[in-house]
Formats: C-alpha cells, structure tokens, sequence
C-alpha cells in the first residue's frame, strides 16, 4: 500500500514558502507517497503541484460539499462539507505530516497528528513540542520518510 504524506498550510501565505511547498511535493511524489491537502490554495495547491509535476498521485480532502473547489492539480478530491472538521480526516488519513508556515488551522492539524502519533515536520510553522522542524525540503522529507521507517 502506498504511503500518504499530508503536507498542510495556509492559503495566504509569502511567495517564498509557495515554492518550498512545491519542492516538497516534488520530493515525496519522487518517493513514491500519495500527496494529500486540504485541496484548495496557497500551500496546498503549490504542495500539488510539485507532485503532479513529478508523476505523483495527489488527494484533496476539501472543506466544502462540492469537488469544483478542488485546486487543478488534485487527482482525487474528497468533497466533506465538514468545513474545518476536515482537519481531521487530513490528520488520519496521513502516514506522516509536513506542515509549511500556516495559522490556526495548520495548528489544529498538527494538534491532531500529534495526538494520532503521526510523524510531523515544519518548516516555518508552530515550533511546539513533538515538532520536528526542518530547514529545507529535501531536509523535510528525509524526516518524513525516516519517521515512517522507524514506525513500521
């Protein structure tokens, strides 16, 4: 079974972390894991758009009832209706949790994943206990995949 690795953010956030968000789509689609979102904009859709970029599958648990909203590099978008209720199927569904700068929502993913026992890493968000912060994409991503290595 493939591996699921959420990257959360926000939708508004400074060009430079859009293009740290790609790169680290880019790198986990290369690896062989499921890109999963929020599937709307800003970090999501950058996170998206490097893997669909790199051949990645991509999954996009929306907070709206209707699957139009999904941003256009989203191969399955999951239509909840359950606005930010969704934070939580992204924090159980996910193997694994990037989370790129954001606010209170990418707060309470990290709060669920953290309570789920889900590897997390950040660049540029909430520095909280059980965080494992990063600097680079590439930095990112090989603590993704060697928290999924010493969880198996």
């Amino acid at each position: 079974m493939k591996r699921v690795i959420a990257v959360i953010g926000g939708r508004r956030v400074k060009r430079g972390l859009l293009t740290v968000a790609e790169e680290v789509g880019r790198l986990i689609a290369e690896r062989g894991a499921v890109l999963m979102c929020g599937g709307l904009g800003g970090i999501m859709e950058a996170a998206a758009k490097g893997a669909k970029h790199a051949g990645g599958l991509t999954l996009g648990i929306l907070p709206q009832d209707d699957k139009e909203s999904a941003n256009p590099y989203i191969d399955v978008p999951v239509a909840t209706g359950l606005g930010i209720g969704r934070n939580v199927i992204i924090a159980r569904t996910a193997d694994a949790v990037v989370a790129i700068g954001g606010q209170y929502g990418t707060l309470s993913e990290i709060a669920f994943s953290l309570q789920l026992k889900k590897t997390v890493v950040g660049i540029q968000t909430w520095d909280i206990d059980g965080v494992l912060m990063a600097e680079t994409p590439e930095e990112a991503v090989v603590k993704i995949f060697d928290g999924l290595t010493g969880s198996s």
